[in-house]
């Protein structure tokens, strides 16, 4: 069994699991593009009242540097208080770290590559620590809507439904996007016989 992606202790959300290797190597290698969707709760203000939260969203579009290496850019929005509120998301276990006196606030960031705490470490590089992060979606890039986690309590499991197996499925079928070193492809570069 295959984790497409992973998530650490401290995150939860969407885990797709599989028995095909390739269905997790096309889910999770950047190349493919497939982007994740993450509702980020974060220490500090990023509402229109902080004149600084504009730069700081913006600077997650563009890519911030994580690890060494900028990341690539993230689709990133601040999230309203009743899109929130409207989700009903279920209490964390355990609940995150309150503090009387610092406010949070709620963003939407979704991210084409899966670093080790990625997430965290972009929102802690623009000044704004990740307090909760759940993974809502995953874009299978077929103009359908993302795989998500609606009607699913935490904690709990479902095999994919038969519309989303064979959209799953269908991403085997397609193209193999072109890897680094010379024409003929292949991470060495080595295009096959005589290569």
């Amino acid at each position: 069994m295959y984790a497409a992606g992973r998530l650490d202790a401290d995150s939860e959300g969407l885990l797709l699991l599989t028995d095909q290797g390739r269905l997790q190597q096309r889910l999770t290698d950047p190349a493919f593009g497939h982007w994740r969707r993450y509702w980020v709760q974060v220490e500090g203000d990023l509402s229109k009242a902080n004149p600084d939260a504009g730069a700081a969203v913006e600077r997650l579009r563009s890519g911030v540097m994580v690890q060494g290496r900028t990341s690539l850019p993230a689709l990133a929005r601040l999230l309203a208080g009743a899109e929130v509120e409207a989700a009903v998301l279920p209490e964390r276990q355990p609940p995150i770290r309150q503090r009387l006196q610092v406010p949070t606030s709620w963003m939407e960031l979704e991210l084409r590559e899966g670093r080790n705490r990625q997430v965290r470490r972009m929102t802690a590089a623009i000044g704004y620590p990740t307090l909760r992060l759940i993974r809502m979606g995953i874009d299978l890039m077929d103009n359908l809507p993302p795989l998500n986690l609606r009607g699913l309590e935490p904690g709990r499991w479902r095999p994919a439904t038969a519309e989303e197996d064979g959209r799953l499925r269908q991403l085997l079928c397609g193209p193999v996007p072109g890897r680094g070193g010379r024409a003929g492809g292949g991470k060495s570069g080595q295009g096959g016989p005589g290569g």
